[in-house]
């Protein structure tokens, strides 16, 4: 459908080999998808899990982010990041404090 919702093979929904997706699933692949403003939301874990955990979590989004950038894409990539719960507020994350 015109919202993305309804499965499709492009983003890997719909596959010939049912077994490597229900393996990748249950590994915790994730997509993710940029909205019509340009925000990315994306699930990189539970409040149950390790503040490591999530760091690392986090790392390995943005170094998925990153690669997929268009070579074309000129300027600042990413510009802002925030983390929340489902329905808390937003917290501002320095994303330089992530790569050092």
């Amino acid at each position: 459908g015109p919202r993305g919702l309804m499965p499709n093979p492009k983003v890997g929904t719909v596959t010939p080999d049912v077994a490597a997706a229900v393996k990748n699933a249950k590994a915790g692949q994730v997509q993710y998808r940029t909205d019509k403003g340009g925000i990315i939301h994306c699930s990189i874990g539970r409040a149950s899990f390790a503040p490591e955990a999530l760091k690392q979590n986090l790392e390995a989004l943005i170094d998925a982010l990153n690669k997929a950038k268009p070579a074309s894409s000129k300027g600042v990539y990413l510009r802002k990041l925030s983390l929340s719960s489902t329905m808390g507020p937003g917290v501002r994350v320095d994303i330089a404090s992530l790569n050092a």
